[in-house]
């Protein structure tokens, strides 16, 4: 009922909307005698206003159209190279641009980014890839949503979550480097574990977490604890609902995103609500820089997709309340996975001092439950200063966490 009723709600705003924009084109045409009066400014920036609170946000595009490497720059063009329904795998191909000496492109690293499936679209990583650009061969996951996949394409679940990671790095190949962002930590040291046990050619040569919920017992923050708190049947009878015609998923069971987006804001609702009165005042000021940086945030953050209820009430129950992977008891279709069998798969955790969803130790823990690995093959980070974002993306990720994680693969690159 609830889905039915947000979809119905995006309907009725349909004219309102149009009458809106209609308004707005009026208020803010030079051809308007009293468009630089206080008063209509303020109108025109109301206009505005609505139009992005009620906007209905679709999945954003990768915008990233160059990189340079050792001085020499690249045009960028994201491309599909493996798809199945739930996730396309993205590569973001290298073409010089202008003249070079180059005969040939530099051999790079290959990185594999699997971003998480928790909410957002792939595209949340957008700085983290155009930053592992300057040095690197970069794929990412690109996860489906699930309103959008018709129910003649079955389930997807935790272990089919584990089953794509495993298919798309021996897609990629042998020598491959995988960086795990918050949620797909302990999907992806599963499939890198029962990788190693296999003996399998295509083993990634170092894998790296980051804010990942590895065990979530350490340093429980807000969202570890509404997990632990409420008993499992909460969240089946609480957060699971059904798409309604005429997506193409309709009748598929799911986590919708904007529940998961009300979550995550009313986290920081002051911080919001802040940035939003900032907003209006950058609008009403004509600050076309500050109101864009306003946009460009708003324009990803609120872009969300839906899990498939089996996806988010198995990582609920194995991740977040019996803590499978830690106690080792953790099944891939019930196969055990050992940990114990990675050893020659280098292992780099990276943390932020501020993070307040997944708090310190979480992911350290991953060393613990990789105790055969080398100790030159191991080490740890924490960022001082910066929250869950902030270990993956802007200017603290780009200057002090990345040259850690770029070293790192570098080192262990074979």
């Amino acid at each position: 009922m609830l889905y039915s009723m947000v979809e119905i709600q995006k309907a009725a705003l349909l004219p309102f909307r149009a009458m809106n924009s209609l308004n707005g084109l009026w208020l803010k045409n030079p051809l308007n005698p009293f468009a630089n009066t206080g008063v209509v400014k303020q109108m025109a920036a109301a206009s505005d206003f609505f139009d992005a609170v009620t906007k209905n946000y679709g999945k954003p595009e990768w915008r990233i159209s160059k990189a340079i490497t050792n001085g020499i720059e690249y045009g960028i063009t994201p491309k599909i190279v493996w798809q199945k329904p739930w996730c396309s795998l993205v590569n973001f191909k290298r073409t010089i641009v202008g003249k070079s000496n180059l005969k040939h492109q530099q051999v790079l690293p290959k990185v594999l980014i699997v971003a998480p499936l928790s909410g957002h679209f792939a595209t949340l990583l957008r700085g983290t890839v155009e930053t592992y650009l300057r040095d690197h061969d970069v794929y990412i996951t690109d996860w489906a949503d699930a309103q959008n996949v018709p129910l003649l394409h079955g389930r997807f679940d935790l272990d089919d979550y584990i089953e794509y990671v495993r298919e798309v790095i021996s897609f990629i190949g042998p020598n491959c480097h995988v960086l795990a962002v918050c949620q797909p930590g302990p999907p992806v040291l599963a499939a890198i574990a029962m990788m190693s046990e296999d003996e399998d050619p295509c083993t990634p040569s170092s894998m790296i977490f980051v804010g990942s919920p590895i065990d979530a017992r350490k340093s429980p923050t807000v969202t570890n604890k509404l997990a632990e708190d409420r008993p499992f049947t909460w969240f089946k009878s609480n957060m699971i609902y059904t798409v309604p015609p005429p997506s193409l998923g309709a009748f598929r069971r799911v986590y919708p995103g904007f529940v998961q987006l009300a979550s995550f804001m009313s986290m920081n609702q002051d911080r919001h609500i802040d940035a939003h009165k900032q907003y209006f005042e950058h609008l009403v000021q004509g600050d076309d820089d500050g109101a864009a940086k306003h946009r460009e945030f708003y324009d990803e953050y609120l872009a969300v997709l839906d899990l498939t209820e089996e996806f988010y009430l198995q990582t609920i129950e194995k991740i977040f309340q019996e803590h499978h992977l830690p106690l080792g008891k953790f099944r891939y279709r019930g196969r055990l996975v050992k940990p114990e069998f990675i050893t020659k798969t280098a292992l780099l955790t990276v943390e932020g001092e501020l993070d307040d969803i997944s708090g310190i130790g979480q992911t350290q823990a991953a060393h613990g439950i990789c105790p055969n690995i080398p100790i030159d093959m191991k080490a740890d980070h924490v960022q001082e200063g910066v929250g869950h974002y902030g270990v993956f993306t802007g200017r603290k990720f780009a200057n002090f966490v990345y040259p850690i994680e770029r070293d790192f693969i570098a080192k262990h690159n074979k």
